[in-house]
């Protein structure tokens, strides 16, 4: 979800039962609804707000959140140690977490708001880590030959 959808989210668009929350139109970037189904752990973040504003989700200090500020924002990063990061950023990692633990592309695009594949590849950032099971998939392929690595691929003492 973008900065504005979060700060803007109201009662009315979260199920804590059904574990939904709803992104309208006019809210998305894109113009199109979305559906945002809740982990247990956000379905835990958002009962402990629950009577702190009668319509918002996120408020402070009873009232509304309209836009994240960026001096808070700057406090709670350095409050934790973190440098360099913005608010949009956590959309690039939730996206590059979900690829690299294999989320369908479609499903990305439809739970990130996406029109496009395109735009689901430009905000994955992928490390190596996830590589590693399918070098070890090849490794079993490999033999050494005269001190020499050779794939057993048709290769065999050529």
């Amino acid at each position: 979800m973008r900065k504005s959808n979060v700060t803007g989210l109201e009662w009315s668009q979260v199920d804590l039962v059904t574990r939904r929350a709803w992104i309208h139109p006019e809210q998305a970037k894109a113009r199109r609804a979305i559906g945002v189904p809740l982990s247990a752990a956000a379905v835990v973040v958002l009962r402990e707000q629950i009577g702190k504003h009668p319509v918002r989700v996120f408020s402070y200090r009873g009232k509304p959140i309209s836009q994240v500020n960026n001096v808070a924002w700057q406090n709670g990063l350095k409050q934790a140690g973190i440098t360099g990061f913005r608010w949009h950023d956590l959309r690039h990692t939730w996206d590059s977490w979900h690829s690299q633990a294999g989320t369908p592309m479609h499903a990305l695009q439809e739970l990130g708001g996406w029109r496009s594949p395109e735009m689901v590849q430009r905000y994955a950032h992928l490390s190596s880590d996830h590589l590693a099971e399918y070098v070890d998939r090849m490794s079993g392929n490999l033999r050494v030959v005269g001190g020499q690595t050779m794939a057993t691929l048709g290769l065999h003492g050529k």
